[in-house]
């Protein structure tokens, strides 16, 4: 990791000590960027145990990790017997489909600002901006991405300044901007400092 970047957020005291006791920076980025997106939609709303599971169970279908067209041909009612629901099916066909018909261009994502990334992400079907950002932090190793909706983020950010509630949305922002342009590697570090966030890459 660029200490530049390090030395840059430690101005923050508050993070700065979060830094001391997290030491290096340690992401690992994801360059099946359409394994991360599927992973990302089979994830929501789940605990972490049973995503893995499901997730696991799902790639058991296939030799190798599937390619969309893989996708669109498996029957739904393959697709239901690890674990997933109907809806979450319906998302996945929609994101191969996407891919397929040249909707979604994923080789072409990594070189288009995070703003268009984004944009081109939520025209999936179960993919909105959280899912787009975890994208654009984990697949693309983007630097200055602010989850400003995540709950890890809001309760990282409610124990390193002692906040009594949970801060808005609207409040992290505020607080994250003296973290620009490095908010991404500021928020793993606040990941970081929850316990139920140690495994995290």
């Amino acid at each position: 990791m660029n200490s530049k970047v390090v030395t840059f957020l430690k101005q923050d005291p508050k993070l700065g000590k979060i830094i001391e006791r997290v030491g290096s920076y340690k992401i690992k980025k994801r360059n099946n960027h359409f394994a991360t997106l599927v992973e990302s939609i089979i994830s929501q709303q789940l605990a972490s145990g049973a995503a893995e599971a499901i997730f696991h169970r799902f790639k058991k279908l296939y030799p190798k990790f599937p390619k969309p067209i893989q996708i669109l041909k498996t029957k739904d009612s393959k697709l239901r017997s690890v674990g997933l629901s109907k809806m979450k099916i319906g998302y996945l066909k929609d994101l191969a489909k996407k891919i397929e018909d040249g909707h979604l261009e994923i080789k072409s994502l990594p070189k288009m600002s995070d703003a268009e990334i984004i944009e081109e992400l939520i025209q999936v079907k179960g993919i909105g901006i959280w899912t787009a950002q975890m994208f654009l932090i984990f697949s693309c190793g983007r630097r200055d991405v602010l989850p400003i909706g995540d709950l890890g983020l809001r309760k990282g950010v409610q124990m390193a300044f002692s906040l009594p509630e949970l801060p808005t949305p609207k409040q992290v922002e505020e607080i994250g901007n003296r973290w620009k342009p490095y908010r991404s590697v500021a928020t793993w570090y606040l990941w970081k400092s929850l316990q139920k966030f140690n495994k995290i890459g």
